[in-house]
């Protein structure tokens, strides 16, 4: 069973001081990930779409973000929380405004909330596609807009750089081919393509953006991991809390050169990806290709190759603590 993260603040907090936002924060992935930087540290806005409401006797009850927010309180840190869609602009908006108005500043923004439609292709509907793109890649603009626009500003008033740091949350879903989520690993690919260009927009502001891949059991994957083992004893090897310390490390000072890097993380594993490569290049003869050139060159190339060879590096599922290539 998966054993709930530690609040206990240690010794050593490079966060203290700091302020974040964590998106999607009431459940899973992002509840981790807030715990851990309010571990560290970090005084945290704990963004969940889930609001108050009655339990099974009637009385009232705290919506997701708000038992965040408890948790870290009861531990001695500071939390507040944000119950708004992060992929409506003003929603947004409101989200940087709270953290900045209330601890001075915004210095990690950690963007997590999202949804599964999972859908064939061919079966998928209007609404499946833009409810999972709106949430995942409008929701990573959103707030990445605003906080981007924050730390402008800021280093523009003080004449250099500023703190920042951005943790944006893709998918293997992406990186291999999902046959039956068009829809996410599209929005997924999005993110990717939004974290390389923020990384290169605000690098001159001293701001860092990065994207993991975590593989975990939450309620938002369930059923895409019903099958997976969970162990009788010990933390389940998909449970969040192997994902949270990356972030909190790319949240750090220490992480201050790392910026527009993916990651994958589960399971105690942490594997760097690099970035696409060249693998051939074909030139025309003349002034542009033909059809007949372009089948001599082509034709052949691909004929030995595997057709189950795409562009999806579908060995990223199959990382897992100890086996593949380690760092030396």
């Amino acid at each position: 069973m998966s054993v709930a993260p530690s609040v206990d603040f240690p010794e050593t907090r490079p966060l203290k001081g700091r302020a974040a936002i964590v998106t999607g924060a009431g459940r899973g992935l992002g509840r981790a990930e807030a715990l851990e930087l309010a571990r560290l540290g970090a005084a945290v806005v704990v963004n969940d779409l889930g609001r108050p409401g009655r339990d099974g006797s009637g009385a009232a009850s705290a919506g997701p973000a708000e038992e965040v927010v408890r948790e870290i309180r009861a531990a001695g840190g500071t939390a507040l929380a944000h119950t708004g869609d992060v992929a409506d602009f003003e929603q947004a908006r409101a989200v940087v405004a709270l953290a900045v108005s209330e601890f001075g500043a915004l210095d990690v923004l950690v963007n997590n909330a999202g949804i599964l439609r999972d859908r064939m292709v061919f079966s998928m509907t209007e609404d499946e596609w833009d409810t999972v793109l709106r949430v995942h890649l409008k929701g990573h603009f959103a707030t990445t807009r605003f906080a981007a626009a924050h730390w402008r500003e800021r280093a523009k008033a003080t004449g250099g750089p500023v703190y920042g740091r951005i943790v944006n949350t893709s998918s293997e879903a992406f990186l291999a081919g999902s046959a039956g989520q068009p829809n996410y690993a599209a929005a997924k690919g999005g993110i990717v393509g939004l974290t390389t260009s923020t990384a290169l927009a605000l690098a001159k502001y001293g701001v860092t953006a990065n994207v993991i891949c975590p593989r975990a059991r939450t309620r938002m994957t369930e059923d895409v991991f019903a099958g997976a083992h969970r162990p009788a004893e010990g933390l389940d090897p998909l449970a969040p809390e192997h994902v949270a310390p990356l972030v909190g490390y790319l949240a750090s000072p220490a992480a201050a050169r790392i910026s527009g890097q993916l990651l994958v993380v589960h399971g105690g594993m942490v594997a760097v990806v690099e970035r696409p490569r060249v693998a051939a290049q074909f030139d025309s003869g003349q002034d542009t290709f033909t059809y007949a050139e372009l089948d001599a060159l082509l034709t052949p190339h691909y004929a030995d190759r595997p057709q189950d060879e795409t562009f999806a590096a579908a060995e990223v599922l199959g990382l897992r603590r100890g086996r593949g290539a380690r760092h030396s």
